[in-house]
């Protein structure tokens, strides 16, 4: 089944030239927790505590800007390859309704499922209260994993098509999905397929989430081929359309052929784009409406700056921060500081830890003392 494209995305026809700037534009970059075990989301609650996941199953909790010894919470994982203890994410009415929601990877019998749960908060610790949604293919590699609130109030999710490219094409899997669900599971009666979760489809591994913040446009990262007919990088930015087909494995990078949504951004050399964040702070102010990219292989943050037009975005300038400084990078978040905060992502097997690491690092400006 195949989606007409409702809404226009512009698309360039020069794409722009890529910087790369070692110390990031007049920013600094200082540690703020160290001794983490492949942590994978960062989220800041309202009243000043942060939670990070850790893929084995533990989430940590932070106070005080000091990482508890004792977990948050415990959770039994499929800590396989890629799988494991994913997205975190809080309820959009917290702590009125004091939920923490988290995606990870499980085993039934000798296959393989991604879920979403949810915990109760209860301070120092949360405890299970249950299952949001279940089924999710799951595998080794290719799980998504990515999950955040969006201005609607409503849980988007990012699946993987767990390296069965099909699925991403299939309307009756959830696999290679941006899923839309209720903060209590339920299908929304806006989503554009009856009685679906399916929000948008066609891809292959997204990552990241985040949501323009004055348009509310929803952007994901997305990986592109490693191999798979014999193509690689081609790893993508997308602006995600309601129902929008995004083409994997129809179409790989830019084609212009309707009704596949081409991405904004496309990088032809391989940079597997993970978490992604607007900056909307005042504290890095010339880094105001930019988008922030965390990226695993190419070991850098990417700046994209973008311009409004009538028919959507343009892109005008592309950075690329700290390349190789500080190795994998997972996600990257505002904190509530108006700092950038970045994961690192070094002892997931394919990286070269340090003493101390994994570790979170906050981005100051340059002229920030303490």
């Amino acid at each position: 089944m195949f989606i007409s494209l409702l809404f226009p995305i512009a698309i360039q026809s020069k794409e722009p030239v890529e910087l790369s700037l070692s110390g990031g534009d007049n920013v600094k970059v200082e540690q703020w927790i160290e001794g983490l075990e492949i942590p994978w989301s960062l989220v800041f609650l309202p009243d000043k505590r942060a939670l990070i996941s850790e893929r084995p199953g533990r989430i940590r909790l932070i106070k005080d800007g000091m990482l508890q010894k004792e977990p948050y919470a415990t959770i039994e994982v499929a800590h396989i390859g890629e799988g494991g203890l994913m997205g975190l994410a809080f309820h959009p009415d917290f702590p009125k309704k004091p939920y923490i929601y988290a995606m990870h990877t499980y085993r039934k019998g000798n296959t393989l499922f991604n879920r979403v749960i949810r915990l109760k908060d209860l301070g120092n610790r949360g405890v299970f209260d249950r299952v949001i949604i279940d089924n999710i293919p799951g595998a080794r590699f290719h799980n998504g994993g990515r999950i955040a609130f969006g201005p609607d109030g409503m849980l988007y999710i990012t699946t993987g098509e767990i390296y069965e490219a099909d699925l991403a094409q299939n309307l009756n899997s959830l696999g290679g999905k941006i899923l839309r669900i209720t903060p209590e599971g339920e299908i929304p009666s806006d989503n554009p397929f009856k009685n679906s979760p399916i929000w948008s489809f066609g891809h292959r591994n997204p990552q990241g989430l985040a949501w323009h913040p004055e348009t509310g446009d929803l952007f994901s990262s997305e990986h592109g081929p490693s191999g798979e007919y014999l193509r690689f990088g081609n790893d993508e930015i997308n602006i995600i359309k309601k129902g929008g087909n995004y083409g994997w494995p129809i179409i790989i990078g830019k084609k212009n052929r309707p009704p596949y949504i081409d991405p904004l951004v496309l990088w032809e050399k391989t940079t597997p784009p993970s978490g992604i964040t607007f900056y909307s702070g005042e504290k890095l102010f010339h880094l105001k409406g930019d988008l922030f990219v965390a990226t695993l292989r190419s070991e850098s943050i990417i700046r994209i700056k973008l311009q409004r037009t009538k028919e959507g975005f343009r892109v005008e300038r592309i950075e690329r921060w700290f390349e190789g400084k500080y190795g994998r990078i997972r996600d990257i978040v505002q904190g509530p500081d108006g700092y950038l905060y970045f994961l690192t992502n070094n002892r997931d097997g394919r990286g070269k830890p340090k003493i101390g690491d994994d570790r979170v690092y906050r981005i100051i400006p340059q002229s920030h003392s303490n």
